[in-house]
């Protein structure tokens, strides 16, 4: 999936995705909200919601994002900044109640949230901005959920700077029905008709959940992720989109993001997201995050060689991968659905069963990049790329 990675992505104004969910309900939905004694004009909503501010001030907004007590939910909050910003450095620290997030006892709560990556906010637009931060203590120590704190220190290490590290992830996600947590399109308490028709499939009877696909696909591009496409999945409600390439520590600051935004527009359309690994037992694929990796020195003459050996490293520390890879993997590698099995470590051209595949057309070419399999859906991406990029280029066996 690699080609030249682009810095920044210009992109044109993004049609009022927002508007067009908000506006999918029904005449009778958009003119009230079940609020005893009040009717809410939901046009009114909408037409509040896509206000441009730049029209009457200077003043821009700031989502502060961050990574909260599990590891996996996303919290955010906002504020008002005098005029746009395009530096994180240039924006101030906040603070918010750990204890209300599991990340700080009630009798020492306050964390600080450390401004670190700016994109465009596809929500509020103009110059309002989306602000992916890390967590410290109030003495500057980073709390135990910050991954981000040792992947910075692992990607500025000159042996790494030095390799251009470039990443690209395969995030794969299941849409549930919000009321009964079942997938998307699926009977309630059934189930469709069996695997193959659905991977990227067309039609109403194949593919449920586009609106929120193409929503999110624009939504990404507009915020400068670095998103390079989407598709269905094998399982039916399953989705994935991929960012990358990008380069070192970005990787994880464009998944988190795009996983905000996806989190957010979910929350528009009423429907649940789910990273579960293996949302539905039986014989139904599970859901990964597969991480395609690429060095400097792979993407050079004689790559090949520096590719075998770099996977050759990652089978040396396999249970230290898989410890990392994200909650409940074992469920999901099984030696089944395109998994190699847990405990074994197993590489391959072309094999989708196999741990780690090497492409086709870069044993042809004698260079090029390698896929990681392993990482399940909620993997953390700082642990999961700086952990690729620590293994591969300053571990010594």
């Amino acid at each position: 999936m690699f080609s030249t990675p682009k810095h920044s992505i210009k992109a044109t104004h993004l049609a009022s995705f927002l508007h067009v969910l908000l506006r999918t309900k029904t005449r009778s939905q958009e003119k009230s909200r079940c609020v005893p004694g009040f009717v809410f004009d939901m046009s009114l909503l909408s037409d509040l919601v896509n206000m441009n501010l730049s029209d009457s001030t200077e003043k821009v907004i700031a989502e502060y994002i961050w990574v909260g007590g599990s590891g996996l939910d996303m919290r955010s909050k906002a504020r008002t900044l005098s005029g746009p910003v395009s530096d994180p450095s240039k924006l101030p620290k906040w603070n918010y109640d750990g204890s209300s997030t599991g990340q700080a006892p009630g009798e020492d709560s306050e964390v600080i949230l450390y401004p670190q990556a700016i994109f465009r906010d596809p929500f509020r637009r103009g110059n309002n901005i989306l602000v992916m931060c890390d967590t410290y203590t109030p003495s500057g120590e980073p709390i135990p959920t910050n991954k981000r704190c040792n992947a910075a220190k692992i990607f500025n290490h000159p042996d790494v700077l030095a390799e251009e590290l470039w990443f690209g992830i395969e995030q794969e996600y299941t849409l549930l029905q919000k009321d009964v947590k079942w997938p998307v399109g699926w009977p309630v308490g059934g189930f469709p008709g069996p695997q193959g028709p659905y991977y990227c499939g067309v039609g109403a009877d194949k593919a449920w959940g586009r609106d929120i696909v193409d929503s999110h696909y624009k939504a990404c591009l507009y915020a400068g992720i670095n998103i390079s496409g989407i598709n269905g999945e094998v399982m039916p409600g399953q989705w994935e989109f991929q960012v990358g390439p990008s380069v070192g520590i970005s990787a994880g600051d464009e998944l988190w993001i795009a996983r905000y935004i996806l989190e957010r527009i979910t929350e528009i359309a009423g429907v649940v997201l789910s990273f579960d690994p293996k949302p539905i037992q039986g014989d139904w694929n599970g859901a990964g995050a597969h991480t395609n990796y690429s060095t400097k020195s792979m993407r050079s003459e004689g790559g090949y060689e520096v590719i075998k050996k770099a996977i050759e490293k990652l089978g040396l520390r396999h249970k230290e991968h898989i410890s990392a890879y994200g909650e409940g993997n074992e469920r999901r590698l099984t030696g089944r659905h395109e998994t190699a099995d847990i405990n074994t470590f197993v590489w391959g051209v072309a094999n989708r069963g196999a741990s780690i595949r090497v492409g086709r057309d870069t044993e042809r070419a004698g260079k090029g990049y390698f896929e990681d399999r392993r990482p399940a859906s909620n993997m953390d991406p700082y642990v999961v790329t700086s952990m690729i990029a620590e293994t591969t280029i300053l571990w010594k066996p």
